[in-house]
């Protein structure tokens, strides 16, 4: 009689598991929000490093002090190996944003303003949902892909406004760069629900390691020698906050609350991108910025209320 009644109390009721699941979703679009907002300050920095560093350089060069820092930490939190099939979808990770994303942004950083990257890769949400539906099992429904439009949309209205969104020739970088991310994020989002976020992009840098030691150690000393505190300040940045520290939020974001919800908290990025150029470096923000984030906050809020099926994949 007492183990029946014990059995019926451990049982969780529909209300009960479905409050537990919105709570895990709001707790996840917490931890993406958080992700966001320190990769919104990226381009800014990927610019300011530029001014004494190469592409090449920015973009594998933070990998490898990223990597640096992720071995340390494995080893003192002595980490397990990851499995074979871990391994394989860390490959594709570490292929998507340490060497990809990073890459691809400093080459058309060297060509276009902070800003009008940013304003492109206003289409990395869209992207990331494609990916998720189809590496992470995820399908989204017909209200969130209106909601994940209608954000695009207000971004890309306010870049015609405002001049930023002519294409160029950095912009094919761009969207290379949108299309790594999208994969590495649906990846490693998927990934981090079995391994956890922090040891997701730690194992990724890890893995990709022997690949940039060789080639980067040498240019990376020699170009920060003689480099400003300004670029010093924006390799730091793009090196410990952009490529490792932001991910350890934004894949534990993704894996509790889902790919392709969290991912649409990035339709806010340009617009921390703007807020900060306001606050470090005396930018005005205009009517247009504010109409526009209003639009793709209440588009987000509605897209969080979509449905999104997740298929468990084995």
């Amino acid at each position: 009689m007492g183990v029946q009644a014990r059995s019926r109390i451990s049982q969780p009721s529909g209300a009960s598991q479905e409050t537990a699941d919105r709570r895990e979703e709001r707790l996840g679009l917490v931890w993406g929000l958080l992700g966001v907002f320190s990769f919104s300050l990226t381009l800014p920095a990927t610019k300011a490093a530029l001014t004494a560093l190469s592409p090449l350089t920015v973009g594998l060069g933070r990998a490898l002090v990223a990597a640096v820092l992720a071995g340390l930490v494995l080893l003192l939190k002595r980490e397990r190996v990851p499995t074979w099939r871990q391994t394989r979808q860390l490959v594709i990770v570490a292929a998507g944003v340490v060497g990809g994303f990073p890459f691809l942004t400093a080459r058309a950083m060297e060509r276009v303003p902070a800003s009008h990257g940013a304003i492109v890769l206003a289409l990395l949400p869209l992207a990331t949902a494609g990916a998720a539906a189809f590496f992470a099992g995820e399908r989204p429904s017909r209200r969130y892909w209106i909601s994940s439009a209608a954000a695009c949309l207000a971004i890309l209205a306010y870049a015609a406004g405002t001049g930023l969104g002519g294409l160029q020739q950095a912009d094919l970088a761009l969207l290379g760069a949108v299309l790594a991310a999208a994969v590495g994020y649906a990846v490693g989002g998927q990934l981090a629900r079995t391994m956890g976020g922090w040891q997701v992009i730690s194992w990724a840098l890890v893995f990709s390691f022997p690949l940039l030691v060789v080639p980067m150690a040498g240019p990376l000393v020699s170009e920060l020698r003689n480099a400003s505190w300004s670029a010093w300040l924006g390799f730091g940045y793009v090196s410990v906050v952009s490529q490792y520290l932001g991910f350890f939020a934004w894949y534990h974001g993704l894996a509790v609350g889902g790919v392709a919800r969290v991912g649409q908290t990035q339709y806010l990025q340009p617009f921390f991108t703007l807020a900060a150029s306001a606050l470090l470096l005396g930018e005005s923000i205009t009517p247009g910025a504010v109409a526009a984030a209003v639009i793709v906050v209440a588009a987000v809020a509605q897209g969080r209320r979509a449905a999104v099926i997740r298929i468990e994949r084995s």
